[in-house]
């Protein structure tokens, strides 16, 4: 099962979030949104608040035809979608390939194609059995050391231990592996050509710090959709949500030039 919410009222904008987070991420930017937009967030399968068992598809592209379903299930025939890290990378797959549409798109320090199967995504793709088998508070240690490299000013009090929750003893270990041992370059490649085709207005965020998509990803996919904006944050790293969410929420909530 999805667990997903709704809040606000007005035009309907849905938040994709990535890996290894949840809705969690937008708990600040969703309330921000919702004074003038109906706003929809959920967790991926496998993730936050979703269902987490074994045997589960958590592909990017089964994560992309959940967020079809969702937009079915939500009737939203055009809405914005904005996406973050892999969440990127299911937006355009439901846009490309699964044929759903949106009225705009935003990504922001996003998965989107090109060489991406790095770090720690190779290392547990590699190694899949060696990490499932780590005393427990080495996984934790390693979730953490993970999350603090996505940040580059530090986490508020409390909000590292909120993003550790979901993947903490033995069932949260073996969640956080089996998604990460799911998710392969290959469903980005299959998109790639199509980039070039796309349309509707789009806008590219990324910190300028980003150490797990560095700006050059940004560049890749400026390239590829010559149309889209490109904004850069200072003094921000991955996690714009946690290093600027004020600056994103400025650029998120200023919609395209078409509706100002």
């Amino acid at each position: 099962m999805v667990r997903w919410k709704v809040f606000g009222s007005g035009d309907p904008v849905v938040l994709v979030h990535g890996t290894p987070y949840s809705s969690f991420l937008w708990r600040d930017i969703a309330p921000a949104l919702a004074r003038t937009r109906t706003v929809y967030v959920f967790d991926h399968l496998g993730f936050g608040q979703s269902d987490q068992r074994e045997g589960q598809d958590l592909s990017l592209t089964a994560h992309a035809r959940n967020l079809a379903r969702l937009l079915d299930r939500w009737e939203l025939s055009s809405p914005s979608v904005i996406a973050h890290d892999i969440g990127g990378a299911v937006a355009l797959r439901t846009l490309l390939l699964e044929k759903r549409n949106y009225r705009d798109l935003t990504l922001f320090d996003a998965v989107s194609g090109g060489e991406w199967e790095r770090g720690l995504f190779r290392l547990v793709l590699e190694h899949p059995e060696v990490f499932r088998q780590l005393p427990g508070y080495a996984h934790e240690a390693l979730v953490a050391g993970h999350m603090r490299h996505a940040t580059h000013t530090g986490f508020r009090p409390g909000v590292l231990d909120a993003y550790l929750a979901p993947w903490r003893g033995a069932e949260g270990q073996a969640a956080f592996y089996r998604q990460y041992s799911q998710i392969r370059q290959a469903d980005t490649a299959a998109y790639e050509d199509l980039l070039g085709g796309i349309s509707l207005p789009v806008r590219l965020i990324w910190g300028r710090e980003d150490r797990i998509l560095p700006p050059e990803y940004a560049e890749w996919l400026h390239s590829r959709i010559p149309h889209a904006e490109l904004y850069w944050i200072e003094g921000a790293g991955h996690l714009l949500q946690e290093d600027a969410p004020g600056q994103l929420t400025d650029h998120l909530a200023a919609g395209f030039p078409s509706d100002r």
